[in-house]
């Protein structure tokens, strides 16, 4: 089964897609972590992309769809993958169509904005060790400290509620745009993301059955 998950940053489509990766023994695919692979290895993509990279440039479209093309014809993909990260736009997605890929189902982890910018920037990361908590949800004992090593707890600026705001902006505009694309094609189905994690990969799975 080819799938794609799709979701605002901070909706939890990595840990679902983990899920899926271990249920379906399929790879999941993040767009971040082969093009940092491909530029390790000195594929021709990759090499490409570290040009742009260098000189600190995003990475262009044709780039990317060029090491996704790379990835793809890997053997672990031969039974199917998960596409979490790509495509972002309706180019990237025509792009796919374009390369002969053919997408099963697309899956949309929805979440509202509200919820998203209180989990993300509820995140506390200690600066010593890195360790994760949240206000709400995973306390520090003593506030401020972390309970591992006893180093500072603080927010990341990346966390911070404008920062988050403005990335849910450009998800809005560039990649919601999506959910039509492949709803007229009837492969879009929408799980509605909930507190629990376990609940909404129990959807998850009912959108894929």
């Amino acid at each position: 089964m080819n799938l794609i998950l799709l979701g605002a940053p901070g909706a939890g489509k990595g840990t679902q897609a983990e899920r899926i990766c271990e249920k379906l023994n399929i790879p999941a695919i993040s767009t971040g972590n082969i093009i940092r692979e491909s530029v390790k290895n000195g594929t021709e993509m990759g090499r490409r992309a570290k040009s742009f990279m260098d000189e600190g440039r995003l990475v262009p479209d044709e780039v990317v769809i060029g090491i996704i093309k790379e990835r793809l014809a890997a053997d672990d993909c031969a039974n199917g993958f998960i596409l979490d990260g790509f495509p972002r736009t309706i180019p990237q997605a025509q792009a796919l169509d374009n390369m002969g890929v053919v997408i099963d189902r697309v899956v949309s982890i929805e979440v509202p904005d509200e919820r998203i910018v209180a989990r993300i920037s509820g995140r506390r990361v200690c600066k010593d060790c890195g360790a994760s908590y949240h206000i709400e949800y995973k306390k520090t004992a003593k506030d401020g400290v972390c309970d591992k090593c006893g180093g500072e707890v603080a927010l990341r600026k990346d966390d911070a509620p404008g920062t988050v705001a403005e990335r849910l902006n450009v998800h809005h505009e560039q990649t919601e745009p999506l959910k039509a694309y492949y709803e007229k094609s009837g492969k879009l189905y929408l799980v509605e993301g909930q507190e629990e994690i376990d609940d909404t990969t129990r959807l998850t799975f009912e959108a894929l059955n």
